[in-house]
């Protein structure tokens, strides 16, 4: 999901590697500091095959196949197999691929840090989360209060937290229920809600509907909403947590749903994960969360585009460009 364009509040853009050195400078102390983070609280770092034969079969997510497989979009699946196995902290920086995703804040080869601890639900997960965003500024030496395209963000714990249904009562012109039933929700989201949150300080949107729920518990206490949040910095989405789904037969039933929707949207249909929806049966409760590692170097460089800060992006890599660029073609 992608909150509206900056360019009005945009400092200077980099256009290309040279002009990107202090930028990847931080980043890289950003990656160390996140790794210092996990490893001091006895989370193993683990690495899990980028080329996969089943991802997760969402509505919205399209994969770039190779060689009769497919680059994974995610680890999740992989990384819920190891908690089944019976690892209980594990976390992982690694590159995912999400086919026609290119613009402000995406980029389709882009850096996750994904990770999953047993025996917490999603109310743990998000103190965890303000822990590791206030340790990596405070590593950076940026302190408390961040400036970011011209505004300063307060990361003084706790941050705020607000309902998707509060959201909507707040900010939108219809209410959450509208939405759902209009299949709107996610457009009313980006265009009317996303642009207030976060503003001054950093916010936990959460208690999404259940027909969202994903790979997310549902509420036990209320199955009207699934146990999951996302993190928005100055509008920006930078991360996606839930308490974790273990029941097989609904995440079987889920993932069935889902494809029915891709092919009736006539998207390619990806086979189901059986090994993961084997393992499920074994896996304990537990929380897990996808961050995006540019959009959080973004913020920390007070950069306005992804495109700032990676070393190339994907056109700087197409040769084609380059010798149409030329005159050569």
């Amino acid at each position: 999901m992608s909150p509206g364009s900056r360019n009005d509040s945009r400092p200077h853009e980099p256009t290309g590697p040279a002009e990107r050195k202090s930028n990847l400078r931080l980043r890289g102390r950003l990656v160390q500091s996140l790794r210092e983070f996990f490893i001091g609280r006895r989370y193993v770092e683990i690495e899990t095959p980028c080329l996969i034969s089943a991802p997760a079969p969402e509505r919205y997510i399209d994969v770039i196949p190779a060689n009769g497989r497919c680059l994974h979009p995610s680890p999740e699946l992989c990384m819920k197999r190891l908690l089944s196995a019976g690892f209980s902290r594990i976390f992982q920086i690694c590159k995912c691929f999400r086919k026609g995703e290119r613009g402000d804040l995406h980029l389709p080869e882009f850096t996750l840090l994904e990770w999953y601890r047993t025996g917490i639900d999603y109310q743990d997960l998000m103190e965890e989360c303000e822990a590791l965003i206030c340790f990596a500024a405070q590593s950076l030496g940026k302190g408390e209060r961040i400036l970011y395209l011209g505004k300063t963000i307060d990361l003084c714990r706790p941050w705020d937290r607000i309902s998707v249904k509060e959201a909507f009562e707040r900010y939108a012109s219809v209410t959450m229920d509208q939405a759902l039933s209009s299949g709107s929700f996610d457009q009313v989201l980006v265009e009317e809600i996303e642009a207030h949150l976060g503003a001054t300080r950093p916010v936990f949107l959460y208690d999404y509907p259940a027909p969202l729920a994903a790979l997310a518990r549902v509420n036990p206490k209320d199955p009207t909403v699934a146990e999951r949040f996302e993190i928005y910095l100055a509008g920006m989405e930078i991360a996606n947590g839930f308490s974790e789904l273990n029941d097989p037969r609904e995440q079987r039933a889920r993932f069935e749903k889902e494809q029915q929707e891709r092919l009736a949207a006539g998207k390619a249909t990806y086979p189901l994960p059986e090994r993961f929806l084997e393992s499920l049966a074994d896996m304990p409760e537990a929380a897990g969360i996808a961050l995006g590692v540019d959009r959080l170097a973004m913020f920390f460089c007070n950069a306005g585009r992804i495109d700032d800060v990676v070393s190339f992006t994907p056109e700087e890599t197409r040769e084609d460009l380059l010798d149409q660029k030329a005159g050569l073609r």
